[in-house]
């Protein structure tokens, strides 16, 4: 209520409580907080028609400002009650309203963490060490940028050595410094530091600049493993590979040795398992094929020039050695048809592994 003249008149009884009661009937109407604080400046702000009648006394005679006065202030002290009991109730109301609007019900389970897993790579390479070690092999681990020597040369392979353009290899130097094409490198670095009896494997990631389809890709992981002692033979290959396809794949497993050719062994072979899906009985088997076999590695009995060049009596020591892929072994174990499945970060299959 606005007022042209501050003095109260003679009829401020009458205009204390109209502004008494359109105050608290406005206040009634006040549903939240925003309400309420246009409210307090409109009915006790400085510039309110209270504050204007108030500030209008001086203009009456001494006794009846004195009267004026006090009932104006009982009038705005009334109405600051008011307003704080209306402030409180709506506060509590909203706070109510929140509390409901965001409660936790207690009485519904728990959503439970994501749980990471190891990748898939990495248990079938923890599998496949706790198999050979079991057999008394030992795990070394060699660099993965290696010298043209030690991945190359030690291995019966000279500069002319065809077998070096098969593996397309990353130099890190010209000539002499590549990442390391596979980890049969290890071989020589480990006979030139120990002498016989020598059971090892080499376990790490191996590099070639070869074209990414479903079954190669550029990085891959590889367990290579070497014996070496007086009276080895092939057949002591067969049972070392035999007994590890078996616990690795399940007792019923057959095996196939078959000739093959690797600059650093002699004789060389490919070992082969059957099929998991159908052991040759399908000819339209999409995992071998009809063949009834996989190959899974190569292998073979040491050359002799890898055993004379670290100081080897290849005359009285003979030694088997074998490399295989671990994501080929993986995808064999777990049905897998695309080797970049493993490495392209995708979440619905990995967790598949957990």
């Amino acid at each position: 209520m606005t007022h042209t003249d501050a003095s109260p008149g003679t009829d401020w009884p009458r205009r204390l409580d109209e502004l008494q009661s359109a105050a608290l009937a406005e206040l009634d109407r006040a549903v939240d907080a925003a309400a309420l604080e246009q409210w307090r400046i409109t009915h006790l702000g400085r510039k309110s028609a209270l504050s204007e009648l108030l500030s209008g006394l001086g203009k009456l005679p001494p006794d009846e400002r004195r009267e004026v006065g006090s009932a104006a202030n009982l009038i705005k002290r009334s109405l600051e009650q008011a307003f704080a009991e209306r402030e409180r109730a709506v506060r509590q109301r909203e706070l109510a309203q929140a509390l409901e609007r965001e409660r936790i019900d207690v009485t519904l389970p728990g959503r439970p963490p994501s749980v990471g897993a190891l990748h898939p790579i990495t248990q079938t390479i923890d599998e496949c060490v706790e198999i050979l070690r079991s057999m008394g092999f030992q795990l070394t681990q060699t660099p993965e940028v290696e010298s043209d020597y030690y991945n190359f040369e030690s291995l019966n392979m000279p500069y002319w050595h065809p077998a070096r353009d098969m593996q397309d290899t990353l130099y890190v130097r010209v000539p002499d410094l590549v990442m390391r094409t596979q980890t049969t490198a290890y071989q020589a670095r480990v006979m030139s530091t120990q002498q016989p009896p020598v059971r090892i494997i080499n376990v790490g990631r191996c590099y070639r600049a070869e074209e990414t389809d479903a079954t190669h890709e550029w990085m891959f992981h590889q367990i290579d493993g070497l014996a070496v002692d007086e009276g080895l033979t092939l057949a002591d290959l067969r049972g070392t590979l035999t007994t590890f396809a078996q616990r690795m794949f399940g007792s019923r497993t057959r095996t196939r040795f078959r000739c093959d050719y690797f600059p650093f062994v002699e004789p060389g072979v490919d070992f082969a398992i059957s099929c998991y899906r159908c052991d040759g009985s399908d000819p339209s088997c999409a995992i071998c094929h009809g063949s009834g076999w996989l190959e899974i590695l190569g292998a073979g009995m040491v050359h002799p020039r890898v055993l004379e060049r670290v100081g080897y009596d290849s005359a009285r020591l003979t030694g088997f050695a074998w490399g295989m892929g671990v994501e080929r072994i993986a995808m064999i174990k777990y049905g897998i048809e695309d080797i970049r499945l493993f490495y392209a970060n995708d979440l619905r299959f990995l967790e598949q592994f957990k």
